[in-house]
């Protein structure tokens, strides 16, 4: 894995990053046959949005996802181990009070989506980085799925969209920057997350 100033750098002065350096080859492929392992065990469940009696809605989101236990043999993987060390150093520099994190893998089938929104509940702001780590061998533009973020202030502006290209990673102010998923036109792979204030689930 690469250092983190590009990272730390860019979240400082806009608030988000997408960046094709950071995660190695054999990392990431590493976890997209995980991910399809757990997927043909009948691990993933449909995601829910909200919290509580919200549920899931139908047409807002359209992933299933598993996710990655703490204190797993899969959480001990290279790539959530840096995320850890990213979350002490974004401590360290300014003092961020993260004190958690939490990812899960997510499949996208063909036609499917997420339509635009910010990645806080409401009435709670525990969420304070958000993280995507795209998994999409031989992804080209015909097969859609891009994510696309936009202005924190104009939410109705894009900014960029980006191709879900596997070793790609996003990064981003989980409170500030609005953000979709368009719909793919095959099965899209990722594992998401997000570095937290909150103290771990018991």
């Amino acid at each position: 894995m690469n250092d983190y100033d590009e990272i730390i750098q860019a979240l400082n002065q806009r608030g988000w990053i997408v960046t094709d350096r950071a995660v190695p080859l054999a990392s990431w492929t590493a976890l997209l046959a995980k991910a399809r392992e757990l997927w043909k065990a009948g691990r993933f469940q449909a995601s829910e949005i909200g919290q509580g009696t919200n549920g899931r809605q139908p047409g807002i989101r359209g992933d299933a996802i598993c996710w990655v236990q703490p204190g797993s043999a899969l959480a001990q993987r290279e790539f959530f181990l840096w995320m850890a060390r990213l979350r002490q150093v974004l401590n360290e520099r300014f003092n961020m009070g993260l004190r958690n994190q939490e990812f899960h893998f997510a499949r996208y089938p063909e036609g499917k989506g997420y339509q635009k929104h910010i990645d806080q509940h409401r009435g709670r702001n525990f969420r304070k980085i958000s993280i995507v780590l795209y998994l999409n061998p031989a992804w080209d533009a015909a097969d859609g799925g891009e994510l696309c973020l936009y202005q924190p202030y104009q939410p109705d502006v894009e900014m960029q969209r980006f191709a879900p290209m596997g070793g790609r990673l996003a990064v981003f102010v989980s409170g500030m920057i609005p953000h979709a998923v368009l719909p793919c036109k095959k099965t899209r792979w990722s594992v998401a997350g997000w570095l937290r204030t909150d103290e771990p689930s018991a």
